[in-house]
């Protein structure tokens, strides 16, 4: 158990918003319930009547009223809310709180100065670009595509097109040519939204190439948009309408397509890193709620609130983030390079501070990341408590990878000792965490304070036992709105239940290894796919990250487990990227062993390591741990790896070198 580093006040439950709703059960629902843990069984064992308060606790609005709450228990296959009709936008346009005259997105971009759009700019946006769709033959069922990056445009084109019952799908401009047309030729779009470029810190990316490549492959396109973002002057090519046209002036009033709970929202994807991406298609309705109950009983976000999350538009915590105002929170939204300070008329300058310091003057107060970021400042020793005043902020939150017990202190000692450290795991699967912080309960050291409200996570051993205290794969055994209405071209189901049902029939599998406390305090510790086997005792990667990459020497690392078929107990390679500077000698061999055999175990010692100029990870930064396993065990690069969905596909080199090597001898 990880040491308390922040505790509720005693004021907790007057002050939070899930306090607010547990009196409003107890009024309303004649329900009392005294603690989280009371709470969250009721969530999950009385599924229906959750998430039925969900609905009118939140005041979702509705065209026509559901028939029940759920149709049937089994996953998959149950409906949720049948016979309802609404629209995901008109409930984020609601914007409960968020006065006309007041922000609801701000944009900061090292490509233009910042803008800030209030509630009734919004929803004006909103409405010319509906317009302009329509005008483009636009209705609902068809797919509109953002090439662009995470910028308001994209967030009105979002809503926009959610408005009309059409299905969004973005890919960030740095994603490459092959890795945006093998997710968009499943789909089919009928229209494309683009940049033209973009600037990452002071380096402008032209991306015309890489537009015109994509529209060249996906011959459902009729229209195309230009969105000039790195040259304001840029003219449409080939064709193209510019902006402007689709949020010309209009007559047009807005309004909103009702469409059934489960009509499809927008398609996200899998990372991708192994064959094509599989889309995952959510849905109006499952959306909505699972992000209303997220970002209010979990993030405590409501009016006042400005709500940030560093992603681009390519990872699922943007459309998590898109949610904001729907719980009456304003959004930041951040497009650029965070490492680097970049200003008009100097040249940018590295700079970890930089989000830190957007963070005070927009006035942020909750500020979400990713794991590695904040790993990535404290090995630079920033305390970004003296860079600007954080006085506003009450909430961080960590996801993306494992945050490791040293990161919460960082925490607590550099940023703030006051918020709230909310370290977060889910998926884009679900478009969500399943386990997370709550306002209710204590911060510890390296763990993740519960279960989410409607998330039923079990831990399971080999055999498929529920485990307490104990390393097991993390299932969710009770449907959740939120999971996939489906993946797209997959009539049958056949690839949406291989993905999650294959293993233990009718318990989601999700992948990843978890363990549960008696306090329901949970510590994932890495795929399961990854999972290090060391004569039978199954070794999680995060831990191993954390040991070697605290050493000064390490910049970035990745482990992976090379099988044995005759039995034996196989090899365990280990990569590191070194600081500038260094080569990797047996005296540092020698310190690298010495601190996992100390930290760890004698079974966490690697059988060989390996010096390698950077460490192969997706554009969200996960590490690729399966791809190079994959390359190290002789599938080619292109098989093992979609190169297009890399931020540095170059890195891969290195590894497959190695398989060579290994081969030839």
């Amino acid at each position: 158990m990880g040491d308390v580093l922040w505790t509720p006040s005693d004021e907790v439950r007057e002050r939070s918003r899930i306090g607010h709703y547990l009196r409003w059960l107890r009024d309303e629902r004649g329900l009392a319930l005294d603690s989280y843990d009371e709470l969250w069984q009721w969530s999950v064992t009385d599924l229906s009547a959750f998430w039925q308060s969900i609905w009118d606790y939140f005041d979702v609005v509705a065209h026509t009223p559901a028939q029940r709450t759920m149709a049937g228990d089994t996953m998959p296959g149950v409906r949720w809310f049948p016979g309802a009709t609404l629209n995901y936008a008109e409930n984020v346009l609601r914007m409960p709180g968020i006065g006309d005259d007041e922000p609801a997105v701000i944009g900061y971009s090292q490509s233009r100065p910042p803008v800030t759009r209030t509630a009734a700019e919004l929803r004006e946006d909103v409405r010319r670009v509906r317009a302009g769709l329509r005008r483009l033959g636009v209705g609902p069922g068809d797919r509109v595509a953002a090439y662009a990056p995470n910028i308001p445009e994209t967030y009105v084109l979002l809503l926009a097109t959610a408005s009309l019952g059409a299905i969004f799908s973005s890919c960030a401009p740095e994603f490459g040519t092959r890795s945006v047309t093998d997710r968009w030729r499943q789909i089919e779009p009928t229209v494309l939204v683009a940049v033209d470029g973009y600037r990452y810190g002071d380096k402008p990316v032209d991306r015309r190439a890489e537009v015109a490549a994509i529209r060249s492959a996906l011959p459902s396109l009729r229209h195309t948009v230009l969105l000039p973002y790195l040259d304001p002057a840029a003219a449409p090519a080939d064709g193209a309408l510019p902006w402007s046209e689709l949020a010309a002036e209009t007559d047009e009033p807005l309004a909103f397509e009702a469409v059934p709970f489960d009509h499809p929202l927008y398609v996200l994807y899998s990372s991708g890193t192994t064959g094509l991406p599989k889309p995952i298609v959510h849905g109006h309705g499952g959306i909505l709620l699972e992000h209303l109950k997220m970002l209010a009983l979990h993030h405590d976000l409501g009016p006042g609130d400005r709500f940030f999350w560093f992603s681009t538009t390519g990872w699922m915590m943007w459309n998590f983030l898109a949610s904001g105002p729907a719980v009456g929170s304003a959004i930041v939204l951040f497009d650029g390079n965070p490492g680097v300070r970049a200003e008009a008329g100097r040249p940018a300058e590295p700079d970890l501070g930089a989000l830190w310091r957007m963070a005070a003057d927009a006035g942020i107060t909750y500020f979400g990341t990713s794991a590695p970021f904040l790993l990535a400042c404290r090995k630079a020793e920033l305390r970004p408590r003296d860079l600007a005043d954080l006085s506003a902020l009450r909430g961080l939150g960590s996801t993306g990878a494992p945050l490791p017990a040293e990161g919460f202190r960082w925490v607590y000692e550099a940023v703030s000792d006051t918020l709230q450290l909310q370290s977060l795991s889910g998926g884009t699967d679900v478009c969500t965490g399943f386990v997370g912080g709550v306002p209710l309960l204590p911060v510890r050291a390296g763990e993740i304070a519960c279960r989410c409200l409607g998330a039923r996570v079990e831990a399971r051993s080999a055999d498929g036992t529920p485990v307490l205290n104990q390393l097991g794969e993390l299932v969710i055994t009770a449907p959740m709105p939120s999971m996939p209405v489906g993946f797209w071209n997959d009539p049958d189901g056949r690839r949406y239940r291989e993905a999650y049902f294959d293993v233990y029939p009718g318990v989601w599998r999700h992948g990843d290894w978890i363990t549960i406390n008696e306090h329901g305090g949970c510590v994932i510790t890495g795929r399961s796919d990854a999972t290090l086997n060391r004569g039978g005792v199954r070794l999680g990667t995060a831990e191993f990250y954390s040991v070697v990459e605290g050493l000064d020497e390490v910049v970035d690392s990745v482990v992976v487990h090379l099988e044995d078929n005759e039995g034996g107990a196989g090899e365990l390679l280990l990569f590191v990227v070194l600081a500038e500077g260094l080569e990797l000698d047996d005296g540092l061999r020698r310190k690298i062993v010495r601190e996992l055999r100390t930290a760890l175990s004698p079974r966490h010692v690697p059988d060989e390591i390996y010096q390698v100029r950077a460490v192969p990870r997706t554009l969200s930064a996960k590490k690729l741990e399966v791809p190079v396993k994959k390359i190290l065990t002789g599938t080619p690069v292109d098989a093992a790896a979609a190169t297009g969905a890399l931020a540095n596909p170059d890195s891969l080199t290195a590894f497959e070198q190695l398989a060579r090597r290994r081969a030839a001898h």
